[in-house]
Formats: C-alpha cells, structure tokens, sequence
C-alpha cells in the first residue's frame, strides 16, 4: 500500500477540524480537537511485509492470527517460520532475518534480549501452556498417569531438554521422582507430536493445546503433576527489524483482545 505523505496527512487533519469546529459552531456544540476524528483508517498507515519465528506449538493458532492481521490491515504480509524456540534462537543469533519472536518460554527469549537481540522492555508474556500426555486414540500401551511413560513396555517420546516442552518434562520428572527411558528426544513438540499420530509411540509428552488441535487423532491424558512445570510464552520485535511499525503493531495484536481470545480458545492458559 502507497504511505500518505505526512504533510498531506497533517493538512488534511488540519482541514477535517477546522470544518468540524465551523459545524459546530453553527449549532452550538463543542468539538474537542484532540478527540476529534480524522478521515484516515486506523490501519492505513500499516504497510509492508514481516517474518515471525514462532515457537510450533504456536503453529494454529499464528497462522490464524497473521490471516486476521492482513485483514485487518490489507498493506501488510505475516511470513510465519516454525520450529522449536531453541532452533529458532540459533537461526536468529546467526543471521537469520527475523522481525518478531514468540518463544514457548521465557528461557529462550532471555537468550536473544542478552545477546542484545530484543529489547527486553518490548518483550510481553501473551499466554500459558502445560504438558499433557498424548496417546493414540486406542491407547494400546494403556496408560494412565505421568508414571506409566516410564514402563519398560511403554514406547515414550519426549522433547529434547533444550526445547521448552523438554525443559518441562525434565522438571515434571524432578518433582515426582519419575524418569522416563524415551525411545526418543525430538527438536520440537510438533515431532513429538508426530510420532503418537504415526503410530510409532504409545505415548507422547506434548501441550494441552497439542492435543486440543489434533481432535480425534490422539487422545490426552491429564496429570496433576503438569501444574509442576507451566511454561510462559513472550513474545517481541527483533532489535534490527526492518519493518518494527508492523512487528509492533503485530505484537500488539497477538497481546490484544483478538489474539488473546484466539489463544484461548486454544487452549492456551492466560500471562
């Protein structure tokens, strides 16, 4: 979308108060210029394009927001990346050209603010996740509690300990004295994920809202141990966006009423 110069802006601001004061002077009403409204769109001043790196188990949910943020501001274009909040750390530490990060802990955002990479002013929690456990809908290994992942004849996978749903797992093992074997560690919650719907794992330790998206492909076991182990999510510009109008404006809406009732209908828990 083509900017309006912001001397046209300004004068045609100008304009619009200066007939808004003529009108009501004829009728007797007062008009406060400083609340007075403009011709110009609330949205019209967006334009251009943004990259977000978003942690995956963000993947519904941000893909439904970037829809909603384009339409609500037809200039502007939300490219979305995602991957495990550690991986997308390392891509952005080394180059990669990230706008905006939304990360599924806080660790991992602390990573980039002392790395200089995001202002940790500009930084806001938007929601929360806990873990759950995934199985297929057949249950076939029957499991039941967080301590049955660690049977010997129970196929677990768990995320890596570097990637948030693996730092939670590690401290949901901690508090109950559990230790679980996995058959293996994955990048992301996503691949976790993948491997209960493959039918290659009996069960999975993923996030409530992991299985809320999946509906009929796995089933989700609660456990009250998961309240051990809440991660919160922040999210910021990148320090050298080169667009921070629509990475703000973006995180603005994700902290704002649409994301968060998007978030919530998720699953996600609140900040």
């Amino acid at each position: 979308m083509r900017r309006i110069p912001s001397n046209v802006t300004t004068l045609a601001g100008t304009l619009a108060v200066a007939t808004a004061l003529a009108l009501t002077g004829c009728s007797g009403a007062s008009v406060d210029p400083a609340t007075s409204a403009t011709p110009t769109a609330a949205g019209s001043a967006l334009d251009g394009s943004i990259t977000v790196y978003a942690a995956a188990s963000l993947k519904t949910t941000f893909t439904e927001l970037a829809d909603e943020f384009e339409e609500a501001h037809p200039g502007t274009t939300v490219e979305l990346t995602f991957a495990g909040s550690s991986d997308l750390v390392t891509q952005i530490t080394e180059g990669a050209p990230a706008d905006v990060f939304a990360s599924a802990d806080e660790k991992n955002m602390a990573e980039l603010t002392d790395a200089g990479l995001v202002d940790p002013s500009a930084s806001e929690d938007f929601a929360t996740n806990v873990l759950t456990i995934a199985v297929p809908p057949s249950n076939p290994a029957r499991v039941s509690d967080f301590a049955d992942l660690a049977k010997p004849d129970v196929k677990t996978v768990i995320c890596a300990a570097q990637v948030p749903c693996g730092a939670a797992t590690k401290t949901v093992e901690e508090a109950t004295g559990v230790t679980i074997s996995p058959v293996s560690e994955e990048s992301s919650v996503t691949d976790v994920l993948g491997k209960v719907t493959s039918g290659e794992a009996d069960a999975g330790l993923v996030y409530v809202t992991d299985v809320e998206g999946a509906g009929d492909d796995v089933e989700g076991i609660d456990f009250p141990e998961a309240d051990q182990a809440v991660n919160t999510y922040p999210i910021a510009p990148v320090v050298d966006t080169s667009n921070p109008e629509v990475a703000e404006a973006f995180v603005a809406f994700v902290t704002g009423e649409v994301g968060q009732g998007v978030l919530r209908s998720a699953g996600f828990g609140s900040p």
